[in-house]
This record gives structure tokens, sequence and C-alpha cells, in this order.
């Protein structure tokens, strides 16, 4: 409930002056719109399965769903790695940041990432549910995810695996490296500010994009990432259930602490709960 209900409001705040660039600012309203659906189209269901005896779903919905979770969580990824080229620039190359990320680059960020989103999704949804599961048809996990839904085939899932391989590499492992060659950047051209006050500030404008890039990445990359011999179906239902429910419903929260109208609001909140208790 907190996601959907919460990061609308902040996709309305507009940037304060000082505080955040204008193209940033759209691309987080464009990431915390993939938030709000990725949490729409899977934990509703989870709700519902959690409340009912007999937890069933069709192989068209579970198909759906499957697809709608790929697309936006690869999409969001994309969106991260943009965002971080938009910090390198705001950090490395402040004086041409305005010409550099114009709203067609923008825009054509977000295109590619919703493109590439859709076609990793389409390619491994269509791999994954054509397999033949011989009867097998109860899902150990608390949504149709990739890996569990593999786990029940009874033929050879080589392809399967060869496709999840190069989606991951595609969607998550090539953009964590972009953001830790653009952080390596940051972190380089931060070291050679003299004055504390400049580098603080240049670490603030980054702060917020990091801690939603190692939860984000840090979940993903612990899913997909890991050796098979090693990976358990409980391990994936708790990192699947924090990256669809905890993760979306801290990002807007963390975005918003560099908006001063949001920490205003915050603080008027505190004081007039901590002055009703006097």
């Amino acid at each position: 409930m907190v996601t959907p209900v919460y990061s609308p409001s902040l996709t309305s705040v507009p940037p304060t002056p000082g505080q955040q660039s204008q193209p940033l600012h759209e691309e987080r309203q464009c990431n915390l719109v993939v938030d709000i659906c990725y949490t729409s189209s899977g934990v509703p269901q989870m709700l519902a399965h959690f409340l009912m005896e007999k937890k069933t779903i069709s192989f068209t919905l579970c198909g759906t769903q499957l697809f709608f979770a790929l697309t936006l969580g690869g999409t969001e990824f994309l969106l991260l790695a943009a965002m971080a080229y938009d910090r390198y620039v705001a950090v490395c190359d402040p004086l041409r940041y305005t010409v550099v990320m114009s709203p067609r680059l923008c825009m054509g960020l977000a295109g590619v990432s919703w493109f590439v989103g859709v076609a990793n999704s389409a390619v491994e949804t269509a791999v994954t549910m054509r397999l033949p599961t011989c009867g097998h048809n109860v899902l150990n996990h608390v949504a149709c995810e990739t890996l569990a839904l593999v786990r029940l085939a009874c033929v050879d899932i080589t392809l399967n695996q060869v496709v999840i391989l190069v989606s991951s590499v595609v969607v998550l492992l090539v953009p964590c490296c972009l953001v830790s060659l653009s952080y390596a950047y940051i972190v380089a051209a931060i070291m050679k500010i003299r004055s504390t006050q400049g580098r603080r500030k240049a670490f603030e404008t980054c702060a917020s994009h990091l801690t939603v890039v190692s939860m984000s990445y840090g979940m993903a990359l612990f899913i997909y990432m890991q050796p098979r011999s090693t990976a358990s179906a409980e391990q994936d239902k708790v990192v699947v259930l924090f990256y669809a429910v905890v993760t979306p419903m801290l990002n807007p929260l963390i975005y918003s602490l560099r908006n001063k109208d949001v920490k205003g609001a915050f603080s008027r909140v505190l004081m007039k709960n901590f002055e009703s208790k006097n």
C-alpha cells in the first residue's frame, strides 16, 4: 500500500532549485513509475494467496505476471545505469551538464531501457512458459518467477539456462559494470576537490542513487549470479519478497531525502507529534 500511495505524490513534487537537476528529476519520476508498476504486477496476487487456503494461479496469469515482472525489473536496472551516467556528467563535467543531458538524450536513454526490457522479457517468458512440467504444477514460490518455473520442467533446460545467463548479462551485469565505471570516475573527481564542503556536496549529489543501486543490484545479483548448487527455494522467496515489496517502498523515501519540501513536511509532522505528546 505504501508504494502505490507514496510514490505518485513524489512524482508530482517539482525539483527544488539547487538540489537536483531537471533531467535527473525526470529520470527519477520514470524510475518511481516503474517501481509502482512492478509492485502492482505481483504483490496483489501475493497478498491474495496469503489470505487463501487454496493458492492457485492460471497458466495465462502466471505467464502475464512473469512477463511484466521481467520487463519492469530489467527496465529499472537499465534506468539506474542511465541515472549513473547522469551523475557522472553532473560531477565530472558540470559546466556542460545541460548540454550533454539534453531532453532528447534523456528520452533516448529511457526509450532504449524500455525497449531492451520488453524484448528481453518477451524472449525469456516465451522460453520459460513453453517448458512441459509433466504434471508437476506445484510452484514452490511466492510468485511466478523464472527460476521457480524452470525447476518444474521435466525436460532438458539447457536452452533456458543459456537464455537466463544472456538475460542476466544484458540487463544486470552490463548495467552494473557501467554504474561501477561511472562511480569510479565520480570518486576520482571528488578526490580532486580540495574543499571539504565541495566534496560533501558532490557526494550528496550521488548518495540517494548509490543507495538505490546497491539495494536493487545487490538483490538481483544474489538471485541470478549465485551458483545453482548453493541456491535454495527458501532463499529465493525471501530475496524476491524483499525486492518486490521492501525495495520499491524504500526507493521513494530515499529519493525524497534530497527534496527540501518533503524533508520540511516530515519535520512538521514529527514536531506536531512531539508537541501533541507533551
